[in-house]
């Protein structure tokens, strides 16, 4: 009996640890798939990884929050807010994460809270430093104004994403 209560504990801890695991781990930087990086300039962004592929997009936005979705080799494959993509050189990407204001516009908040004192409006395309996220909320810093806004307002973090710091 203890036997079977042993192998269903090991079992049910398992479990557990399989489901916080990330399920897709890129094969050139072991980091998880997706994730969110900001990229450093501009960059051009190709049809496929390498320099004989043809340029599809010109990423123009410093800091602009971009989603990787793939690697290979020195590339790896972005998307944007509206889902615009390509293949970026590593080296045009930076770990920062940031966010970009998706909505028309966003209160930046004193606290996590709606109720919370406003410290500034950013409208839409403002791009901002990702400091913590909680479950419904993240704190930001855009233009020198830091506040917190609703993940629902914001592009550049999943809705499981909880402290950041």
């Amino acid at each position: 009996m203890r036997i079977l209560a042993a192998v269903l504990l090991i079992g049910v801890a398992g479990a557990t640890l399989a489901e916080t695991v990330p399920t897709t781990i890129g094969p050139v930087t072991h980091m998880p798939l997706p994730r969110f990086v900001s990229l450093k300039t501009e960059a051009n962004a190709r049809r496929g990884p390498g320099l004989d592929h043809r340029v599809d997009w010109i990423f123009k936005r410093r800091h602009m929050p971009l989603k990787v979705v793939a690697e290979f080799d020195n590339w790896r494959k972005v998307v944007d807010a509206d889902g615009t993509g390509g293949w970026v050189h590593y080296t045009l990407l930076r770990g920062a994460r940031t966010v970009v204001v998706r909505a028309p516009e966003t209160m930046l908040h004193e606290l996590a809270s709606d109720n919370s004192l406003p410290v500034a409006v950013a409208k839409q395309g403002v791009i901002g430093d990702l400091e913590s996220c909680k479950a419904l909320w993240c704190q930001i810093d855009a233009n020198g104004y830091e506040g917190w806004v609703r993940k629902d307002d914001i592009w550049g973090v999943d809705d499981t994403e909880i402290d950041l710091d």
